[in-house]
């Protein structure tokens, strides 16, 4: 999984790189505050521009701030609690191991009951998605904060411990993609702690509040909103159960870490990807039980197939005697390891990324319109919230359930994350392939060979 689906850039053979990572710089913030405001506008236009853009006074929010740094504050105490176990990483440059504590899926559940704790004791967790633009904001400055002070730290990292991309002496790259493989303090592991804590942990949160704010509106969750929220906890649960397998991915094995997996862990993966409860607050879709099960239906075998693969592979790795995989068809390759070339991997490619696209589509079908039509409920109190924050409000409610512009697959939006998330797995696997035929040379050769479609069976 892999530091779900964090923003990539290209490799460091480009003549000049900076050009391109200073646009991605600017161009991922811009893209994420664009994301927030259209998904609460009227229209929901991807491609166009939101009808109002905030003052700059709406973002900038002093207590917001002391919000963000309270919620990175626990998640970074409850990471230092001790560990259900601790594992050792892969194999350094300099031929040492880093330790690392698996406890994130108990920092899930401590943080669902200081939450639970909290709305019994009056905490308005529905407004939080009425702070979502300023949060946003005060994390993409912490986040361009928190990278220089990577990028100063790297200056006085020994040579073992600089990634292999990163350094190429390009200040504006270097500070992209990051110099440093694991910066930390003692044994702190700021990438490890980003990678699954306080991005994917706040966006069940973000989730959540949506969808209590949208029972404080309407009386009760729509079945839409109720999918959306179960279906990708069940995806944070799964990356943080599964953690201990994080530690093989290339984000932690060969990716420096700097402003493109900053950026990805803290503001990309909570606040785009929580792109489908907000579109639904603001643009309520009925969906019937019948459908509702068909999507269900969808998003399971997604969940099979990507859990399957990657357990699979997990368990090769770990143990290749392991009944479960000891009868799999295996090809040797020239450093000792061997190739999976049945079972799942003799599939296509990377099935694990077959099951992540299927899921994501899953994600967005809830926001499918009935009969082409969006339908707004209710007068709700985002409207008087947006009138007084932003100015004249862009969206109109109605006393009744009314028919609207249609939305869904008229608009993009709702798919965004699929579509986003189809070009990632696209150039990840472009990726993946290069380093695999490097390493593996032949062997590799001879899996494509006997594997020819990528991703998806008879098509790619």
């Amino acid at each position: 999984m892999g530091g779900p689906g964090t923003p990539e850039s290209g490799g460091p053979e480009c003549r000049d790189p900076s050009p391109g990572a200073a646009a991605l710089i600017l161009l991922l913030p811009a893209t994420t505050l664009h994301l927030l405001l259209v998904a609460r506008s009227g229209p929901a236009r991807l491609l166009g521009p939101p009808p109002h853009l905030p003052r700059l006074s709406t973002l900038w929010s002093p207590r917001v701030l002391l919000l963000l740094l309270a919620w990175l504050g626990l998640q970074a105490a409850l990471y230092l609690l001790p560990a259900r176990k601790v594992v050792e990483g892969l194999e350094l440059k300099d031929k040492s191991r880093l330790r690392y504590p698996i406890n994130g899926f108990q920092a899930l559940v401590l943080t669902a009951l200081l939450v639970g704790l909290g709305v019994s004791a009056g905490l308005p967790l529905g407004t939080l998605s009425e702070m979502l633009l300023p949060l946003a904001f005060m994390a993409i400055l912490t986040t361009f904060i928190f990278s220089f002070l990577l990028y100063m730290k790297a200056q006085v990292a020994p040579a073992s411990g600089l990634a292999p991309g990163g350094n190429s002496g390009n200040t504006i790259y270097d500070f992209f993609l990051g110099r440093e493989l694991n910066p930390r303090i003692c044994s702190f592991d700021f990438k490890y702690f980003c990678e699954l804590r306080p991005g994917l942990i706040g966006w069940v949160l973000i989730n959540l509040a949506l969808l209590v704010q949208e029972a404080e509106l309407r009386g009760s969750p729509s079945l839409a909103m109720w999918l959306v929220n179960g279906f990708q906890l069940l995806y944070v649960g799964d990356a943080l159960w599964h953690e201990e397998a994080v530690l093989t991915t290339m984000d932690i094995t060969h990716d420096g870490f700097g402003f493109m997996l900053v950026f990805g862990d803290l503001v990309w993966v909570p606040f785009t990807y929580s792109l489908q409860a907000q579109f639904l607050l603001y643009h309520p879709q009925p969906l019937g039980l019948p459908t509702a099960l068909a999507i269900c239906l969808i998003n399971a075998i997604g969940y099979y197939i990507f859990r399957g693969a990657n357990s699979q592979k997990n368990t090769f790795r770990k143990n290749p005697s392991d009944p479960s995989v000891a009868g799999l068809e295996t090809i040797p390759t020239a450093t000792g390891k061997r190739l999976l070339v049945s079972g799942w991997w003799g599939m296509v490619r990377h099935p694990n990324y077959l099951g992540d696209l299927i899921m994501a589509l899953a994600w967005s079908l809830p926001c499918v319109p009935v009969e082409g039509h969006s339908m707004r409920l209710g007068k709700i109190s985002a409207s008087a919230y947006w009138m007084s924050r932003y100015g004249p409000d862009p969206l109109t409610f109605t006393t009744d359930l009314t028919p609207c512009e249609p939305l869904g697959l008229s608009h993009l939006l709702p798919y965004f994350y699929f579509l986003y998330f189809f070009a990632l797995l696209v150039h990840r696997e472009a990726r993946d392939e290069q380093q695999c035929l490097q390493k593996y040379g032949r062997a590799w050769q001879e899996y494509c060979r006997r594997v020819p479609y990528r991703i998806i069976p008879y098509i790619y």
